[in-house]
């Protein structure tokens, strides 16, 4: 979890990679209207973003019923937004990354073919809500190299070997 363009895709993959699990971007449940609202440079309003953490909690639930462990690298800024996703079948854990708003800034402009900006960066600081006490989780800065955060996450979550090793 954290905003745009903090690193949540490519470590949620190499996560997911090293341990054997179905990974997801959350960005792929978003609507037509959603994502083209995010391009216009319009941040998305809590109605906006329910009938989309309903659609990855689901997918998470039917994964989970099927046996399957997985990794989803969702932005949940808010703690309504996590609780809606921690209703998901099996446990839910959250990794929150942090990185200096001027890297991310940095970042989301470099990137391409992708629908956020960093336009909206601004309202994402403003929106997020860091983890608090009771929710399960980690908060790690992301700045170090990918395959070093993930180590710490797998030390954090157990998942310290390759599945079969």
């Amino acid at each position: 979890m954290g905003v745009s363009g903090c690193g949540k895709t490519t470590v949620a993959r190499t996560y997911a990679d090293a341990c054997g699990l179905e990974m997801v971007d959350a960005d792929d449940f978003h609507t037509g209207e959603n994502i083209r609202k995010m391009m216009s440079g319009q941040p998305l309003d809590d109605a906006d973003r329910r009938p989309w953490l309903v659609a990855v909690r689901d997918w998470m639930s039917r994964r989970a019923a099927s046996g399957a462990s997985t990794v989803v690298a969702c932005s949940a800024l808010r703690r309504p937004y996590r609780e809606v996703l921690s209703e998901a079948e099996g446990a839910v854990w959250f990794v929150h990354l942090t990185v200096d708003p001027e890297l991310t800034r940095r970042r989301l402009d470099a990137r391409t073919g992708h629908f956020m900006t960093s336009a909206l960066l601004k309202s994402q600081l403003e929106t997020l809500e860091p983890l608090s006490e009771g929710e399960p989780g980690l908060t790690i800065e992301n700045s170090a190299p990918v395959e070093d955060v993930v180590a710490v996450i797998r030390r954090a979550t157990g998942r310290v070997r390759n599945p079969g090793a």
